[in-house]
């Protein structure tokens, strides 16, 4: 039975279309960040902030998703996996779970991979402010990352007074994260917002957006020591990289691996079951499970998957 005074929701119904032949066999919630599903390290901040009820919001290959993270006792709490059967948007796919959510919940998207400074941080500013929502945020001068996302403008108060979703022009240096903290007045806040006429959905940036002209306290925390959107192929290597960095390795094999005598792993992620045969070096690169690596030329900033080995630079 869940206790915790807070639920949590992924949003993972997503289908990975720019990630190429990849994303069509593997949603990018479970798409391997140093041999682990992306969603099961969010699963591991739900689980240091208490909470101990989740739901994932699923789509493009569900069962997959519901294979790899189970009922979640992994974790010591559960899962309970409710579809969005049309893909309309993040807003959409929050709006399947109202009958699910009778308290504040913490809501991840399933293609954002973080690192995090004391994330009960959020929970601290939503009880103290009283907040409808708290936005986890970084400071980002970089305008593509911001495009991939949304800027957050606030006000001279600390409060959010703007969210544009992916910007042309950059309205400030705060970026939104994919991590937030609502209360249930985001669902009086989606049934109100229309359809985007740029891309045909219901954005939850533009439900925050409402919550903010109707004077409900939206506030921002800079929690987000670094995060990638998983759009690419290729960011699976800088995911892994800095992932590797975090546990203090240069590289990663995983078991029953077959690697020649000689050969130099360098900043490397290999998946279980993995044969490389001959003496070669692979720098900056991710090999996934139950591949043969056959080539006798060096690798660097490479994807290998069954569908190919892709560059770090591919876009789908």
């Amino acid at each position: 039975m869940a206790t915790s005074k807070y639920q949590g929701v992924i949003l993972a119904a997503g289908q990975g279309s720019r990630m190429g032949p990849f994303g069509n066999r593997v949603p990018k919630p479970i798409a391997p960040i140093c041999n682990k599903p992306l969603a099961a390290y969010q699963l591991d901040h739900f689980q240091a902030l208490g909470i101990d009820e989740v739901f994932v919001v699923i789509g493009h290959l569900g069962h997959r998703i519901s294979q790899t993270l189970g009922d979640g006792s992994r974790w010591g709490l559960t899962i309970q996996y409710v579809e969005q059967e049309r893909a309309l948007g993040l807003a959409h796919a929050v709006c399947q779970l109202e009958a699910e959510i009778n308290r504040p919940f913490v809501l991840m998207l399933g293609d954002i991979f973080f690192e995090a400074s004391q994330l009960d941080g959020m929970v601290r500013e939503f009880e103290e402010e009283k907040a409808a929502a708290v936005l986890a945020v970084k400071r980002e001068t970089d305008p593509e990352a911001l495009h991939r996302n949304f800027s957050v403008v606030l006000d001279d108060a600390g409060c959010v007074r703007r969210v544009v979703e992916k910007p042309v022009r950059a309205a400030g240096v705060l970026k939104g994260c994919g991590v937030y903290l609502f209360d249930l007045a985001i669902f009086d806040a989606i049934r109100r917002t229309p359809r985007t006429a740029l891309r045909d959905e219901y954005e939850l940036t533009d439900s925050i957006q409402i919550l903010i002209d109707y004077d409900l306290p939206v506030r921002a925390v800079r929690v987000i020591e670094w995060d990638m959107n998983v759009t690419f192929i290729g960011d699976l290597i800088a995911c892994c990289r800095r992932q590797l960095r975090a546990l203090g390795a240069s590289e990663l094999v995983g078991e029953d691996c077959d690697i020649a005598t000689g050969a130099e792993l360098v900043e490397t992620v290999v998946g279980d079951r993995v044969t490389v045969g001959h003496p070669i070096r692979l720098e900056r690169c991710v090999v996934l499970p139950d591949l043969v690596v056959a080539g006798d030329h060096d690798y660097s900033d490479r994807v290998f998957t069954e569908d190919g080995v892709f560059a770090a630079s591919d876009a789908h």
